[in-house]
């Protein structure tokens, strides 16, 4: 009987598709993975397991993964206790001794990526080449940042999300992020530049394929999304290109179009309810993060 629970998780994990992001589903699916690994290495039942067992196995996770990692692997494992109607040994107060001993023991403060500010969007722009990969980098780079998207919302835009005003800006439509999952969406509003840049890749791409930002395979637009992950690299390898020294290139990443974005609109005078209004944020705690440094240099202007 427990090998059949314990091969029918992944059975009755489909039923969770369309109830949450598929970077959330794939994650989720990859921690389970990772516990019933634990389990069949270590001889102990996975679905469902005891207290005990799970406690060890957040222990021995809390070694070389983070907090975060740890917290997220937890709430896999409760997720797929309750699809298989299980009992849930997640909510014992033993487990949440385990994962507050855990997160006491790696006292740290979040690593925060490097900001993309102004500055920085010049020289990123200035090193995209005259063709149709440039033309889409150029618009992707000023885009994101006069939005402060996550990257996730960046590739997610559709062609028809954006529509071009008469002040020669842009108004978009960021309908689903990692804070809006309902999909309730924001309004927002470009810079000339930025309609600039997205008009030349339009007219390049053409007006029949769904994604904004489309992959580009032996010189034509396909009518496929980017991945998330192709931010990270565009901005990285626009990092290295500028001529950024290494340690430079690295602490950027996909979100560092936001959290720069965001430092700029602190050090212009804007308030942290009207920032967090721009960039969709629910949490002054993790707005206050991205614009520790701004705080810093406002202070010492």
């Amino acid at each position: 009987m427990k090998h059949d629970i314990t091969s029918s998780w992944r059975t009755h994990f489909e039923r969770l598709e369309g109830a949450f992001a598929p970077s959330t589903l794939r994650a989720y699916f990859a921690d389970v993975q990772h516990f019933e690994t634990w389990c069949n290495g270590t001889g102990v039942s996975a679905f469902p397991i005891s207290t005990d067992d799970l406690c060890n196995y957040l222990e021995g996770n809390g070694l070389s993964s983070s907090p975060a990692t740890v917290r997220r692997r937890l709430y896999a494992i409760r997720k797929v206790h309750r699809l298989l109607r299980l009992p849930d040994p997640t909510l014992d107060e033993a487990v949440n001794i385990t994962i507050r001993r855990i997160k006491r023991r790696t006292l740290c403060r979040p690593k925060q990526a490097k900001g993309l500010t102004s500055e920085y969007l010049a020289q990123f722009l200035a090193v995209q080449p005259d063709t149709p990969w440039g033309w889409r980098n150029r618009a992707m780079l000023s885009l994101g940042y006069d939005l402060l998207t996550r990257r996730s919302e960046l590739v997610a835009l559709q062609t028809a999300d954006v529509q071009f005003r008469a002040d020669s800006t842009l108004r978009v439509t960021i309908r689903r992020s990692k804070a809006d999952p309902f999909g309730m969406g924001r309004i927002s509003f470009t810079s000339r530049r930025t309609a600039d840049e997205v008009a030349r890749w339009l007219e390049w791409r053409g007006p029949d394929i769904g994604p904004l930002f489309c992959a580009i395979y032996q010189g034509k637009a396909i009518d496929r999304s980017l991945e998330a992950t192709f931010v990270k690299r565009l901005i990285k390898e626009a990092a290295r290109d500028a001529g950024h020294e290494p340690a430079t290139v690295d602490a950027f990443s996909g979100h560092s179009m936001r959290v720069g974005a965001a430092q700029d609109l602190l050090v212009m005078g804007h308030d942290a309810i009207a920032i967090m209004r721009a960039g969709g944020w629910k949490s002054v705690n993790v707005l206050a993060r991205y614009l520790e440094h701004s705080e810093h240099n406002v202070w010492e202007g």
